[in-house]
């Protein structure tokens, strides 16, 4: 009985052996695979942060100035974009470049966030610090648990400033009449220039508009402006460019040298077929103006000056325009005192409103006088070329003080194209006396060589 009972119970104990060993290796299992489960869900979490991280991108990049000048300061604004699903960390931008030196890199000390979906920009200043030419900088910024984002920034430095020239001016200047003169501003950088004011300075004259202002000219583009200028002496005019590059002032000068001289485009007033007819104590000219310049002469105005005197019905006489190659007739009555050259005025103003005139001086004692007719007692006088002056120096305010036409005589062809002013006046009336007088010297010649002549006539038979 005893043997039994100790059999049973060796076999109950190797039954128990199993069943422990099986707890414990269960036990031992489940805490292995909690462990397990704890390190891949941590390995998870920080791949999920670096994909984020890599979703944020540099989207935008604008300079301004777009184009530096060595030594300009400018703004780069970086914009970054955060196209993943969570909130990202960026922390510390800059910009890594030997050209350019960023000024306000600690103003980025705390971390900042940029949004699912949103986005951030950063404002480097920066100043250049090299010579011309064509670099690249790296921007750089760092993300919360993930890579930091790089990005190549191009940098143009460029010393060349704006080019300014005088594209259209008079061939010369005349003393107090305004004309006009253009400037013409290019801008040959990579970047546009702002606030470009144009400002003509010199103390011998004087300029309209007195300043301008042309507020943008684009990279590879130019503007003109254009001034009126008036000068009082023959000296030079600076035109005082300013603009910025950026917020960093820059200016340039162009010079104009202001020379008084013959204005080659002007117009230029030729007298022809004057007549001189009296009639009691007043007297009376009439003839044509022949416009042999370039430009047109406007408010054309025919008058006499000093001693004459204008008065009875034209004082003056108002023409009105003569354009180039173009003529039109003037009449002028007056009274004087000495008759000895009569002072013809005539006036006119250029396209800008500018007055000019010049004098053509009738010179009396040289012209040759007609018969009296009528029995009113008028008279008539006409003029040779001689009897007119008025060539160089003869003009009072006309471009580069030249007078009338080629040569500076106004009265060229007034020589063979002068009126007589009276039927039959002049050598003409007398042409049958003439004749009378020959015939009768020829008949008196004959009579008193008669026998001669009639011996010479025999002896020739």
């Amino acid at each position: 009985m005893k043997v039994k009972l100790g059999i049973f119970s060796i076999i109950l104990l190797l039954m128990m052996v199993p069943v422990c060993f099986a707890d414990s290796t269960s036990s031992g299992s489940t805490t292995s695979s909690s462990s397990t489960s704890s390190t891949s869900s941590s390995s998870s979490s920080s791949t999920t942060n670096v994909d984020d991280a890599a979703l944020v991108y540099v989207s935008n990049v604008t300079m301004d100035p777009v184009s530096y000048f060595p030594g300009d300061t400018g703004t780069i604004t970086v914009t970054l974009t955060n196209s993943g699903t969570s909130a990202i960390g960026l922390s510390h931008p800059d910009l890594l470049s030997s050209k350019l030196n960023v000024n306000n890199e600690d103003n980025w000390e705390a971390m900042s966030y940029v949004g699912a979906g949103s986005t951030i920009s950063y404002s480097l200043i920066t100043t250049a610090k090299s010579t011309d030419g064509t670099y690249y900088g790296l921007f750089s910024i760092g993300t919360k648990s993930g890579n930091s984002i790089h990005y190549p920034i191009k940098i143009i430095i460029d010393s060349d400033p704006l080019s300014a020239a005088i594209t259209d001016k008079p061939t010369s200047f005349s003393p107090e009449a305004e004309q006009n003169v253009t400037l013409t501003i290019m801008n040959t950088r990579d970047g546009a220039v702002n606030n470009v004011v144009i400002t003509p300075t010199g103390s011998g004259s004087d300029a309209y508009p007195s300043t301008y202002l042309v507020p943008t000219i684009s990279a590879g583009s130019s503007t003109d402006v254009t001034f009126g200028i008036t000068p009082h002496t023959a000296s030079n005019m600076t035109f005082h460019v300013s603009y910025e590059n950026g917020n960093n002032p820059h200016s340039i000068d162009v010079v104009l040298p202001i020379n008084f001289g013959a204005d080659k485009t002007a117009a230029v007033p030729v007298v022809n077929n004057v007549v001189l007819s009296s009639s009691g104590s007043a007297y009376d000219i009439t003839g044509d103006i022949t416009n042999a310049g370039v430009s047109d002469a406007k408010g054309v105005v025919v008058s006499v000056g000093s001693p004459a005197k204008g008065t009875g019905t034209y004082p003056e006489y108002a023409i009105g325009s003569i354009a180039s190659d173009d003529s039109n007739s003037f009449e002028v009555t007056f009274t004087t005192n000495d008759l000895s050259s009569i002072p013809l005025v005539v006036s006119w103003k250029d396209s800008e409103g500018n007055d000019y005139s010049i004098t053509k001086t009738l010179d009396l004692s040289t012209s040759s006088a007609g018969a009296t007719t009528g029995t009113s007692g008028s008279s008539t006088k006409t003029f040779s070329s001689s009897s007119m002056s008025g060539g160089p120096g003869g003009m009072s305010g006309g471009p580069g003080g030249m007078g009338g036409g080629p040569g500076g005589s106004s009265s060229s062809n007034s020589a063979t194209s002068l009126l007589t002013g009276s039927k039959g006046g002049g050598i003409s009336s007398f042409m049958p006396v003439i004749i009378a007088a020959i015939v009768l010297v020829a008949g008196i010649v004959l009579w008193k060589k008669r026998k001669w002549v009639m011996g010479k006539i025999k002896k020739q038979q």
